[in-house]
This record gives structure tokens, C-alpha cells and sequence, in this order.
């Protein structure tokens, strides 16, 4: 298992087991239990990890258990310490695996988090009703200057007061609302639920009251007032089928018209739909496959709104509706089924993904920005920041900016989070360093390093006190750290260095030969396949003994091979052949295989090739053992006997 995988698992862990502890828990001042070349561990750290570590283990609280748990994270701190002592917690490998980490270490904790977990839940209750409301709009850039957004927003409050004045608000939509489909349909949107339209205008219109006209809202379009003609229960989605016969393009309606109705009365005479929908339908997409369509909910048909219409009005499926006409020709629908809304929990993962790459989240992050700048005492030098900003050239646009030479960098504040001070000389610093090409302007550009190195820098001060109101996150960052530590330290001085000396191998196996001791085995190999009659074809070619065909056979055949050393016993393909060298076919839960016994071992010492996954094993604990002996005499260990009873009885207790 590689080590993100391990880590991965010890983050689930941690978090599906600690996190749900209190979140703001004030411990008591902890003891140390012991101290590694002067460096205290306390009780607090050593309590928790056991904990963690033993859930729902009842008979691993006894001191015997807890002792032995004390001398490996001994032996643990040790490697650790020595790991740090080489430097590897400040190679750039090592920092961009722990901030990677890190980085999903915490969003549980982030405002963020809350944050996305209630828009979610606000966007399903949105989506049990769906809403029936006319808009005007006027346009407006996302970008527009001051003066042209002042323009907007007054014409279309004079546009709101004309209509609370006692005009007809489908009249004013049709003669002003810039959106062109106003001139047809008055600004009537018809029905829709969340997630169909812009968030602003979504959250607008979910609460404004039935009857009622919006102030206005400003989407990316420009500026809306919206009125709330209806609410209703949302009627979840339908998925339908149809036959269509096209019009337009110079097409006969009336003959169009004839065709669905001739098609219409062979269905009630009993000809199958999907006959007639391979010999008639028109929608080249769908006539294929019984003319269905993609399931589709309330507002995604609203450009086709009788088609939306007739769909909803069908209640049960096989039910076929009247022959009927749209922009697009004539159809008639069979209903295949309805799909109501679905429940909260069973949604809801797939919703969070649908709302994370929605409008919804960007525009909530704005406010959550604006709140903690607030909540971190945010305050700007104004003068100074355009100053700054002047600094910006095109090289930016390029990602090759160098800041110029700015008076009293270094001592010239930029901005303040409460009473902490960041200059100018930080920023530039920053901005030189994270900066990326881009289509900005200048000036734009250089304005959003800024604001980034802000949000960063409240991050910053954001985990400080996460970390004071949640020691398990403090445990948890450090198991991280020095999980990552003890994985590259074990690589270097055991792993590694059993796996790959030979010399080192042979010598301990010499030494320890009378360990490896085994009763009657057979060495051998199988190759296997659920392909019947496949593997016999190998057989001339093992007797042959020619490899590369073997290889190459069994490569052409995607044959699964084993080789090894096994007792009888172990294995059910032996207990179906005959114990003596030789190659055997065998049939076992429907896998054919091809079993080549090469040889009998009779009981005694087991050859270093057999033992040798045994021997690396041992080797390797020969190697740490070794190696934990030196870094005792490198780093003093201290037990503090007072540490060691208050965690005895800590955990007892359990």
C-alpha cells in the first residue's frame, strides 16, 4: 500500500472518530509521560493517540497493552526526531506533501465547509417548490463603470414604479425588458426550481411573495425585478418518449398534421409504438430507441413549454397523450415514468458536486470573505495600496513581473489584521512569487494578488485558532507531519535497505537458518484462465522448457500465473492432482488451470530462495532493532514515572 494510501486511511480514521468530539474543548494542563533528547511528549498527545488508535477495543486497556503501546511510540518519537535532524522536513518534496495534506485536513473545520454543506441543504428545500414568475431586465456588464450602473438601476426602479403605480407588468416587460424573448412572452418565465436559473436571480425570486414584485436584483445580464405569479409543490422529473413529424422549412403543415393523427390511430388500433417510431418520428436522436428522451424536470423544457406541459400532464406510464403541435413540429409523448424528488440523504452527494460548480458558491465566498475580513479586524491603507498598485506593468500579463524598488518596503504598512501589521515589501515579495500569465489588465491583476495574499493571510490566522479550539486538529496535523517523516526515514535506514542488500540477507539467513524450517511442500507454478481449453496449448511448451514462448504465450492469453513453494494443504488445485512431480490439468470453481509441480520438498530447512520473504521480513526487524539501539544512545530517553501512572489510570478507566 503506497503511503498516501495509508495516511488516506488514517485521515478517515481520525476524522469519522475525533472529529465529533467537542469542538472547543479546554484541556487541562498536560504532563509529559516522556522526553526524547530534551523534547517533551505530553500525556494529552499520548491519551488521544491511544484512544484513536484502540476504538472499540476493550481489552487493549490494560496496563501490559499500554505499556507496550508506550515503548513503540518511544521508538516512534525517536526515528521521528532523527528524521528532522537530517533535514527532511524542509525539503520542498516533504513541504508540498504535508501542505497537500494539510489542505484537506482542514477544510472540515473552514467556514467553508459549513458553508457549502448549508448552501446544499438550502438548495434542496428550494427544489421541493417550484416557482411560477414574470422579470424585466436591463443591461448592465459585469465590469460597466459606475456611471452606467447608476444609469440601470434607476430605469429600472422608474420601470418598478410604473408598474406598483397600477401598469400591467406584462406590458411594461414587453415594451422595455431588454431580454428579447419579452416581446413574445411578456417576461413570463413560466415554472422553474433551483439550480435553472442564476443563483441571484434564484435567491431573489424564492423570496419574494406570490403577488409581489422584487427590488432589484443584479445578475451577470444587468438588473432584474422579478413578480411571483404562483408557488407550488415541486412535481420532480418525468422521463417520456415521442414521435415527432417536423414542420417548417417550407413543410406542409396540414400534411404533417394528417401523418400524427393516421400515427395516432394505428397506436389505438395496436400497432407497437416502436415500430411506429422507427418508421415515422422525425427526431433523428431518439426514434431509434423507442423515441425516449433524457429525463427532464419542471423549467428545463420552458423554451418548448407545451411539450413540458403535455409531459406533466401524463400520470401513468404507458399513457399516451392526444397528438399535439410546438415550434418544431407535431408529436405525440408516451409517459415512461415519474421521478419524484428525491430524498435529502440520497441526493445529497451528488447535489454538493452540482452546487460546488455552480454561481452559488463564488457569490457566497464573496460574503464569507467580507465576513472574516470583518471578523479579523480587517483595516487597508488605502493610499498606500494605490500607490502599490501602480507598480503594476504588462509584464505581469506575462507572469514575469519584478517589483520595483519601493521606498521603505519594508517598514510601510499595507494592511492590518487586528494588530498585526503587513508591509508592502511582504506583498511584493508574494506577488512576485505567485504570480501567473494572465488576460488581466495590469492593474486588475495586481489587485487580485492582493486580495489573495489577504484571504491568505486570514487562512493563516483562521488555522491558528482552529488549532486553539480543537486540540485534536493540532493531533491530527502532527500525526500527519511526523507520519511523513517516519515513512521516508524507514525507507532510507530498513525498508529499503533489507529489500535490496543480498549480502546482508544471506549473512542473517546463515546465521538464523535453523528458523526456517518447513514440512513437505511442493515448489511450483500455475497458470490459470476461466477460458476452457486455453491452457492446454501451454503444455508442450513447459515441457519444452523455452521461456520466452512460455512468456509470450502467456501474455497473448492474459493467463494468470503463481509460483512458489506450498504445502499441501494450502492450496485446493493440490489436493486435485497427483502429489509427485509433474504438469496437471484441473478444473476449480471455473477457473481452468495448468498446475506444474517441479519438485517435492521433503521436511527440514527451507533453501534461502524459499525462505527469503520470511528472511527480508526478519532482516528488516533485525535492521530497526539495530537501528533503535543506536538512536537511544544518540537521543536520551527519559520516562517521567508520574506521566507514565497519570496515563495508566486515564486509560483504565475506559
Amino acid at each position: 500500500m503506497t503511503r498516501f494510501a495509508i495516511l488516506a486511511l488514517l485521515c478517515c480514521a481520525t476524522i469519522t472518530g475525533s472529529f465529533a468530539q467537542s469542538k472547543k474543548q479546554k484541556s487541562s494542563k498536560s504532563l509529559n509521560i516522556f522526553t526524547v533528547n530534551k523534547q517533551p511528549v505530553t500525556t494529552e498527545e499520548f491519551i488521544y493517540l491511544y484512544k484513536k488508535n484502540h476504538q472499540n477495543k476493550a481489552e487493549d486497556f490494560t496496563q501490559e497493552k499500554i505499556e507496550e503501546y508506550l515503548n513503540l511510540f518511544i521508538n516512534f518519537k525517536l526515528k521521528v526526531d532523527e528524521a528532522k535532524a537530517r533535514g527532511y522536513d524542509t525539503t520542498k518534496a516533504f513541504l508540498k506533501e504535508f501542505n497537500q495534506y494539510k489542505e484537506e485536513l482542514r477544510k472540515p473545520y473552514l467556514p467553508d465547509s459549513k458553508l457549502t454543506d448549508s448552501l446544499v441543504k438550502l438548495t434542496y428545500d428550494r427544489m421541493k417548490e417550484e416557482v411560477r414568475a414574470s422579470h424585466i431586465l436591463i443591461n448592465v456588464k459585469p465590469d460597466a463603470s459606475p456611471e452606467d450602473t447608476l444609469k440601470a438601476y434607476n430605469k429600472i426602479i422608474e420601470l418598478r414604479n410604473k408598474i406598483i403605480k397600477g401598469e400591467e407588468f406584462a406590458t411594461v416587460a414587453a415594451e422595455y425588458s431588454e431580454d428579447p424573448s419579452a416581446r413574445l412572452n411578456q417576461g413570463n418565465l413560466g415554472y422553474f426550481t433551483a439550480m435553472q436559473m442564476v443563483y441571484p436571480f434564484e435567491s431573489a425570486a424564492y423570496s419574494t411573495k406570490v403577488g409581489d414584485i422584487s427590488m432589484p436584483v443584479r445578475t451577470k445580464f444587468g438588473y432584474h425585478i422579478i413578480y411571483v405569479a404562483d408557488r407550488r409543490p415541486a412535481r420532480g422529473e418525468v422521463e417520456v418518449s415521442h414521435i415527432m413529424i417536423r414542420t417548417g422549412d417550407n413543410k406542409d403543415n396540414d400534411k404533417a398534421k394528417n401523418t400524427i393523427f393516421d400515427v395516432y390511430d394505428e397506436l389505438q388500433a395496436g400497432v407497437k409504438w416502436d415500430d411506429l417510431c422507427r418508421q415515422y418520428s422525425e427526431d433523428p436522436g431518439s426514434k431509434d430507441n423507442g423515441g425516449k428522451l433524457r429525463q427532464f424536470g419542471v423549467g428545463a423544457m420552458s423554451s418548448i413549454p407545451e411539450f413540458e406541459r403535455v409531459a406533466f400532464s401524463l400520470s401513468k406510464p404507458g399513457e399516451i397523450s392526444d397528438p399535439f403541435q410546438t415550434q418544431y413540429g407535431w408529436h405525440i409523448m408516451k409517459l415512461e415514468r415519474k421521478i419524484p424528488l428525491a430524498n435529502y440523504d440520497d441526493i445529497a452527494g451528488s447535489l454538493k458536486n452540482r452546487v460546488n460548480r455552480d454561481e452559488r458558491v463564488q457569490v457566497s465566498k464573496q460574503a464569507l470573505t467580507t465576513k472574516l475580513r470583518k471578523e479579523f479586524q480587517y483595516t487597508e491603507k488605502s493610499a498606500v495600496k494605490t500607490k502599490v498598485l501602480t507598480l503594476a506593468d504588462t509584464s505581469l500579463q506575462k507572469g514575469r513581473w519584478k517589483a520595483p524598488v519601493y521606498p521603505n518596503a519594508a517598514k510601510e504598512t499595507l494592511f492590518a489584521l487586528g494588530s498585526k501589521n503587513y508591509t508592502v515589501k511582504s506583498f511584493l515579495e508574494y506577488a512576485q512569487k505567485n504570480q501567473k500569465i494572465n488576460s488581466l489588465t495590469p492593474p486588475k491583476y495586481l489587485e487580485d494578488l492582493y486580495n489573495h495574499f489577504v484571504d491568505a493571510n486570514i487562512l493563516t490566522l483562521q488555522e491558528e485558532k482552529i488549532m486553539r479550539e480543537n486540540p485534536e486538529y493540532t493531533f491530527l496535523l502532527k500525526e500527519y507531519y511526523e507520519g511523513i517523516l517516519l515513512f521516508e526515514i524507514m525507507e532510507k535506514e530498513v525498508w529499503n535497505k533489507a529489500s535490496e542488500d543480498s549480502v546482508g540477507q544471506h549473512h542473517y539467513y546463515d546465521a538464523h537458518a535453523a528458523d526456517y524450517k518447513a514440512g513437505e511442500r511442493a515448489k511450483a507454478s500455475f497458470y490459470f484462465t476461466a477460458s476452457a481449453g486455453v491452457v492446454e496449448n501451454l503444455r508442450p511448451l513447459l515441457l519444452a522448457g523455452d521461456d520466452k514462448k512460455i512468456q509470450e504465450f502467456v501474455s497473448q492469453n492474459k493467463l494468470k500465473t503463481e509460483s512458489g513453494f506450498y504445502k499441501k494443504e494450502e492450496k485446493t488445485i493440490l489436493q486435485k492432482v497427483q502429489w509427485s512431480p509433474g504438469i496437471y490439468s484441473v478444473e476449480n470453481n471455473g477457473m481452468y488451470y495448468l498446475a506444474w509441480l517441479k519438485d517435492i520438498l521433503p521436511p527440514g530447512i527451507m533453501s534461502f530462495e524459499e525462505a527469503r520473504p520470511a528472511v527480508i521480513s526478519d532482516y528488516q526487524n533485525y535492521l530497526e532493532k539495530s537501528w533503535i539501539e543506536q538512536l537511544k544512545k544518540k537521543y536520551p530517553v527519559k520516562v517521567n514515572e508520574k506521566g507514565k501512572q497519570y496515563i495508566l489510570q486515564n486509560l483504565q478507566q475506559k
